[in-house]
């Protein structure tokens, strides 16, 4: 007799090797015949929406890893929510304008960008941008994430431009915007104004100089101590090229400062930084002959190093004691905190430095014939505070004319010492701003540039209320954006280049006036979303405005244009306005952003900026941050430096749905770590998940739901246990998708498989399913708790597994109203597991899991009885436990269930004679069953 044809062996088609990289291709292509998303989209229809807002990413490249973790995530959400019953759907974006783009492509174009119309290099930037659309959009296919692929929202369409040049004229309709002359990033390599969005901080190496500035008159107002001494005041920098725009020294009001004599001469510090100033320039810190407040020293006019100008005294409460001298060096032309002190005292914003980072003084652009558009007329605050405006010497010392920033360091520090007035130096290595694309050191540089100010109509502080109704996953972002939009200067909107939304402003030729009519902007804004942006470079102005147009202040007719462009976090900010609210499924605010964490600083910000300036409201409802991606050093991957695993790699070598379960592994907010190594793991996870839909799979080949299905009620209990085990799983993943917990639902899927099920549940389950009576009911109860189970993981883990849970659905026995796609269907409801139990019958499944903590004991003596040799196989054991109490009492009313609960062919129970279990392993008597066998 053939035995093996009597057994109920598992039949299934679901390999065992999943072959991910060949056959998730197939999956994708079926997708998009079946219009899958639209599927979801039709089927939601009507439901409560969900809106994660995507955040653009550049069109500048291959995706990298990190790019890959956000997209997934983001499919993660969207996923999870439409089987959550929501209607969820997903515009992808991306940003295409700006300053990474148009360096690629002047990179690209070398020496001919020189002879090229503005025209001609936007269209090469639109070209370049356009392939790494399509390219990043197959990438982001590929790794199963379903979305509006066929129709992205770009900021560079017509539609999206239109509606970034119509921000900008609301928001200077509305008095946000303003231009002015201030110091702003600026990067010498890329000509252009930077945000500090586009600032990344590195190492620097710098020269740090102590310089003396000497007091002519007026020491006896400090201390009478000092009357006829030579005074000197003593600041500290590291930009010794900033010394020809000093204009003050500013000192903190309720520091105490000292005057301390080093010889014939007296150095006045702050007290607490006495001792490393005088170890630094070389004098004795012991000789003190006054001290005094800050406050004593506001109004006294040093002298200029080698420059025949004032330094004024100043008082300052960004003076700090944490180095240097306790008096700041002020440029109010090179820095942000030095132009904010030096308006109160209406100093000069005074800058004689280029675009290109160059020295030049009044004759020096008309000698050289450079076209660069510095004003070099010196700007005075029309309402200055304490004291007169400075008179000062506009000159430049003749050796730095024409040298960059950074030829001039040497040169200044020569000049220093030549004047007697350089009393101490050294180089130090310390964190730098750099331009964020080309990687080069930048430089304070006061320029005319568009803002958006702060504190116009309380941006700021209506920006920080609104923070707070906002909630942040995790809970320290609220205090991370907080803390930035309280400190940071006004939003520095105007760039110096070609590629982006132009500032939509004319000037009058005759006064130079801006013409802000808003009939006549609002003209540009219709003709943009007929044209695009490039509208306003094929024009002159006089055809971009209505006929008749005069200025209003002069009455003038020749207007010339702007040509700053926009900011391009200006651009991407305004991404909510160019996508929500535009139809139904999409309404504006978005429930959810979700980026890395140095959006904080970029598209969280701008975006929020935006929209309290225009809508008075934040555009979304939450925020989430996801870290960053490491390699097994922990060290940052970086596209840039070409280090790290390209995702396309990953998934020509494991498939797609092992990147997505490693994206689901690590704590959203945590950073998160990837090598070969923790790829071998995550597929070694993966092939235990999969056998476990192999092993459902293979038994339920002849089980049909409809007609084979038992009730709840009338499952053998170990089945109901199952069931109840898995019902506490799913309200716990419901729960955990519901709190981006994506990395318990990992573990928890990952545990409840091999370890409830593979490990305990199965390997129980095998003898009964095995050589059982096909149709008898001990059988069919095991595959209604299978199917059950197998239906419930399915749509459990299908956002994580994308393409896996679609396999196992297509091979699932269907219930009525299945649909064809797990992605088409509803999470499962804890309830519909265990419908059908009573309370009597759930109360009565609390005794499985005490058996549960049995059978570790008996199988721990079972294998040392395999390990001595005493048996070869369980089944082959006779197992005798003495126990005696309420677990005696428990396991002889289920001691029919015993061997199979302990995978054993005997199972003999004693009385015991201690509080423990005593188990005993014995060879089981009689033959062995060929066909169980």
């Amino acid at each position: 007799m053939d035995l093996k044809s009597t057994v109920n062996l598992p039949k299934t088609s679901f390999a065992m090797k999943a072959n991910l990289p060949q056959n998730e291709p197939r999956t994708l292509e079926r997708w998009d015949q079946e219009d899958l998303y639209g599927q979801i989209r039709r089927a939601r229809a009507g439901r409560p929406s969900y809106v994660l807002h995507d955040g653009p990413p550049y069109a500048n490249g291959n995706i990298h890893l990190g790019t890959a973790l956000n997209k997934i995530l983001k499919d993660l959400i969207v996923k999870s929510r439409t089987m959550a019953g929501f209607n969820a759907p997903y515009v992808p974006g991306w940003d295409c304008h700006g300053l990474p783009i148009e360096i690629k492509v002047d990179q690209e174009l070398g020496a001919r960008k020189a002879k090229m119309k503005p025209l001609e290099i936007r269209a090469a930037c639109r070209r370049y941008a356009e392939k790494y659309v399509d390219l990043q959009r197959r990438s982001f296919r590929r790794l199963g994430c379903l979305g509006q692929w066929d129709d992205p929202y770009l900021t560079m369409s017509a539609q999206y431009e239109s509606v970034i040049a119509g921000a900008f004229v609301e928001m200077l309709d509305r008095g946000y915007v303003y231009k002015g002359l201030k110091p702003v990033h600026w990067c010498m390599n890329c000509r252009t104004a930077l945000a500090e969005a586009e600032v990344e901080y590195e190492n620097h190496a710098s020269p740090s100089i102590w310089v003396k500035l000497a007091l002519p008159a007026g020491a006896e107002k400090i201390d009478p101590a000092l009357a006829g001494r030579r005074v000197s005041a003593l600041i500290w920098t590291t930009t010794p090229w900033t010394i020809p725009a000093n204009l003050a020294i500013a000192y903190h009001p309720k520091f105490e400062y000292v005057a301390v004599e080093a010889g014939e001469e007296v150095y006045i510090v702050a007290r607490a930084l006495l001792a490393t100033t005088a170890a630094k320039c070389g004098f004795s810190p012991d000789h003190v002959l006054a001290s005094f407040g800050g406050d004593r020293l506001e109004g006294l006019e040093f002298r200029h190093p080698f420059l025949d100008r004032v330094s004024k005294g100043i008082l300052a409460d960004h003076v700090t004691l944490e180095q240097g001298t306790g008096a700041v060096h002020t440029a109010p032309g090179h820095g942000h905190e030095d132009y904010v002190v030096g308006a109160q005292y209406g100093l000069p914003i005074y800058c004689p430095v280029d675009g290109a980072g160059r020295f030049y003084d009044t004759e020096w652009p008309q000698k050289l014939g450079r076209g660069d558009p510095v004003n070099i007329d010196l700007y005075v605050p029309q309402e200055p505070g304490r004291g007169d405006p400075v008179n000062i010497d506009l000159r430049v010392p003749q050796e730095l004319l024409g040298k960059t920033v950074w030829e001039a360091n040497p040169i200044v520090v020569d000049l220093l010492q030549k004047a007697g007035a350089l009393l101490g130096q050294e180089q130090i290595e310390h964190s730098y701003p750099h331009c964020w694309r080309c990687h080069n050191p930048t430089i304070f540089r006061a320029t005319e540039q568009w803002f958006i100010g702060m504190e116009r109509n309380n941006l700021r502080q209506r920006t920080l209320e609104e923070i707070k109704r906002i909630r942040w996953f995790p809970a320290w972002g609220e205090e991370r954006i907080s803390n930035m939009i309280a400190t940071r200067p006004d939003w520095c909107i105007s760039r110096q280049r070609v590629w982006g939304v132009p500032i939509i402003v004319f000037y009058c030729e005759g006064c130079q006036e801006p013409l802000t009519d808003r009939k006549v902007l609002d003209g540009v804004v219709r003709l943009f979303a007929e044209r695009t942006a490039d509208a306003w470079y094929e024009r002159e102005a006089a055809d971009l405005m209505p006929g008749g147009t005069r200025c209003p202040k002069c009455g003038g007719r020749q207007f010339r244009k702007e040509t700053d462009i926009l900011d391009v976090w200006f651009d991407s900010g305004s991404s909510h306005l160019a996508v929500l609210g535009q139809r139904p499924d999409l309404p504006w605010p978005a429930d959810l952003y979700l980026e890395a964490g140095d959006q904080y600083r970029g598209w969280f910000h701008s975006s929020l900026l935006v929209g309290m300036g225009l809508k008075d409201h934040s555009p979304y409802r939450a925020c989430l941050t996801h870290g960053w991606v490491l390699d097994a050093q922990a060290q940052v991957m970086s596209k840039s430096a070409g280090t790290g695993i390209q995702p396309e790699e990953v998934v020509k070598s494991h498939g797609a749905d092992i990147l997505r379960l490693w994206s689901s592994s690590t704590e959203t907010s945590e950073d998160s770590r990837v090598s070969k190594e923790t790829l071998d793991r995550l597929s070694e996870a993966y092939r235990k998940l999969r056998n476990t839909f192999r092993y459902m799979l293979g038994n339920l080949y002849d089980f049909d739901p409809a007609q084979h299905a038992l009730p709840a009620g009338r499952l053998l209990e170990i089945d109901q246990w199952a069931l109840v085990r898995a019902e506490t799983l799913v309200a716990d993943c419901l729960r955990w998708y519901e709190e981006f917990a994506f990395h318990k639902v990992h573990h928890a899927l990952v545990s409840f498989a091999t370890v409830d099920l593979s490990a305990v549940y199965f390997d129980i389950l095998k003898d009964r399913l095995y050589t059982a009576a096909p149709a008898s009911a001990a059988r069919r109860s095991a595959q209604t708790a299978i199917y059950k189970l197998a239906h419930t993981l399915a749509r459990l883990a299908a956002p994580v597994l994308s393409f896996t849970c679609e396999e196992v659905w297509t091979l699932l026995p269907k219930s009525a109203g299945d649909p064809a796609s797990v992605h088409l269907a509803l999470f499962p409801a804890p309830e519909e597991l265990t419908a059908g139990l009573s309370a009597e019958q759930r109360s009565r499944l609390a005794n499985w899991d005490r058996l549960m903590d049995v059978r570790p004991v008996v199988l721990k003596a079972l294998e040392q009885a395999r390990q001595e040799k005493f048996i070869g196989n369980p089944l082959e054991a006779r197992v005798v436990l003495a126990v005696n109490g309420e677990v005696g009492k428990l396991l002889a009313g289920y001691r029919p269930q015993l061997p199979a609960l302990f995978i054993v062919s005997q199972v003999d129970l004693r009385e015991g004679t201690g509080e423990g279990i005593e188990v005993q392993v014995e060879r089981a008597p009689g033959a062995k069953c060929e066909r169980c066998w």
